[in-house]
């Protein structure tokens, strides 16, 4: 799993097959060297050209479905891609054959974008996993197959250097770019996207025709549209991306490692439990109130508190309690009081005793070492969370998945409804849980429309989230988190919306019912909720690089009309 392979050892060296590959690309098609011999050739041939795996293939179940069950295809066939030209392939095909196609790389996405009824095939990216330095862009190469502790290991152990991505070790690098990205690195360095120097993308002309275009954020590149696209659309809108870039915006010279931002060389890290049988209504709602009052006053972009980060796992009371995971930047100066004076503000009036965090909670595995504050590496604390969460990553899981951004701290009456609906004494499943994780800082230095992702303002995120294992049981869950979620956002007609609490939901945790007039009542589309003002000028790049909305799912961009 340390994602540095021979390529990414190859990279290293002057001769950089990144840049070739760009070079390329942004000419046309990638070529490959000339093999020495017919054999040699056929070999070369293959090894950029995945399988085509069709029904009655041992395979075939497996690459229908993604990581929640809930949603199953059954396509003609799924290709695997494993090169540019590959892709283009593919996409050739399937336009010229007229097959609704679908788009994954990690096969995480928590609605039905790449599994669904109506898709003939699913172009699958996992093979591409790539991950080097550029010279001719002076930019980090990652393929879109690649998964995020494998981008991790790779830009770490070769050149000290990261991407301020989420927690969970087996997204793929495609979808969760294209959303935005965002992880305990954000509130000191921003958003994923913030660091995007170029984006891959295969498209189609609406006539048969497919290219790949290489979109930079150059103010002179013609393309720049489509990267600006990549930096928050979501996935499956444009086309296929086959590669990002990524250099900060700030970076100067030509040494690798000045090109992109360092993690911390060390973090200290807290792991705490709020049991269930110590919380009364009185005691949950003052520990949620005081979650939302630091974020409330600790997220301005230069807040000593940036390098600071926390996921608060708001679980049912039939988990047995509540898990907070909170980690701190161990080089910044009193790192420890920055720590310590969070964890007393949170548990401040509540009389409520932390405890270890001694099991599995969403997102956190088990870690009762931490109840006492540790130092760690860097990395070693990213394996330490991202590689071991059997709720969010289990592959047999069926579950369900809601999101709001928070500008504000939570009214009475949302603490109120989600007490609740998480003591409720008939609801039993442990893996239930509010998701609350720390915002701000970073993210909000930039403005709405400088990415795709218009969420520039809010103090933390929340995912409603809830895990089962039967088909049968799918009306019960799905209605329970529906009335949980419409209860919490009763006062704006069920959904948050943009005004000055709440700031609409996240791209990447897409629910359908949100498109749904009787779950949405507010009257607000879903596309606002989503992208807020920067709806339109999306369906502008759709209308340039998909015109006949080749790239279509069940909460994909429109192409403008006129």
């Amino acid at each position: 799993m340390n994602g540095v392979d021979r390529r990414t050892m190859l990279t290293r060296s002057a001769a950089v097959v990144g840049g070739a590959a760009v070079a390329g690309a942004l000419s046309g098609p990638v070529a490959a060297a000339a093999p020495s011999a017919s054999g040699d050739a056929a070999r070369a041939a293959a090894a950029g050209t995945g399988s085509v795996v069709r029904p009655g293939d041992p395979r075939y179940e497996m690459l229908t479905t993604g990581n929640n069950q809930r949603f199953v295809a059954r396509p003609d066939y799924i290709k695997m891609v494993r090169s540019t030209a590959d892709a283009e392939r593919a996409l050739r095909d399937a336009v010229r054959a007229g097959k609704r196609v679908s788009v994954r790389s990690g096969g995480h996405c928590f609605a039905d974008f790449a599994a669904h009824s109506g898709t003939q095939v699913i172009i699958d990216f996992s093979e591409m996993t790539h991950v080097g330095y550029d010279p001719k862009f002076r930019a980090f190469v990652v393929e879109a197959g690649a998964r995020l502790i494998n981008v991790y290991e790779a830009l770490y152990k070769g050149w000290g250097v990261t991407i301020p991505g989420g927690i969970c070790y087996s997204v793929g690098a495609g979808g969760h770019i294209a959303g935005g990205g965002y992880g305990l690195l954000s509130r000191a360095h921003g958003l994923v996207v913030d660091h995007l120097y170029a984006v891959e993308v295969v498209v189609t002309d609406g006539k048969g025709g497919v290219r790949t275009v290489v979109a930079t954020r150059e103010k002179n590149d013609p393309n720049r549209e489509l990267w600006w696209a990549h930096t928050g659309g979501g996935g499956g809108n444009f086309g296929l991306v086959t590669r990002y870039w990524f250099r900060s915006p700030d970076a100067k010279g030509s040494e690798p490692s000045e090109q992109l931002i360092s993690p911390p060389s060390k973090v200290l890290v807290s792991a705490v439990d709020f049991p269930w049988e110590q919380l009364t209504e009185a005691k949950f709602t003052r520990l949620l109130k005081n979650f939302g009052a630091w974020h409330a006053a600790n997220s301005a972009p230069d807040s000593p508190y940036r390098n600071l980060s926390s996921l608060f796992n708001v679980s049912s009371k039939a988990h047995g309690s509540l898990g907070m995971f909170t980690q701190v930047d161990a080089t910044v100066p009193n790192a420890r009081k920055l720590l310590d004076d969070y964890l007393a503000a949170i548990t401040a009036g509540t009389g409520v005793t932390p405890k270890a965090l001694t099991r599995p909670t969403g997102e956190l595995p088990a870690m009762p070492q931490f109840a006492e504050p540790r130092t760690l590496p860097w990395l070693q604390a990213t394996r330490l969370v991202g590689t071991n969460n059997p709720v969010i990553t289990n592959p047999t899981s069926r579950g369900a998945h809601k999101s709001a951004y928070m500008r504000k701290n939570f009214t009475d009456h949302q603490i109120s409804a989600l007490y609740q609906y998480m003591s409720r004494p008939d609801f039993k499943n442990p893996d239930t849980m509010l998701v609350l994780f720390s915002f701000g800082g970073q993210v909000n230095a930039m403005a709405p429309d400088a990415t795709a992702n218009a969420q520039r303002s809010s103090i933390f995120k929340m995912c409603f989230q809830t895990f089962w294992q039967d088909e049968g049981e799918d009306a019960y869950y799905l209605g329970w988190l529906r009335d949980l979620y419409e209860d919490f956002f009763s006062a704006t007609g069920g959904v948050p919306l943009i005004d000055d609490s709440t700031d609409g939901c996240y791209i990447n945790y897409p629910d359908r019912d949100i498109t749904d007039p009787r779950r949405n009542r507010s009257g607000v589309p879903w596309q606002t909720l989503y992208y807020k003002d920067n709806y339109p000028r999306l369906q502008q790049v759709k209308k340039k690089y998909d015109p006949s909305d080749f790239f279509r799912h069940s909460m994909s961009i429109k192409p403008a009309r006129g």
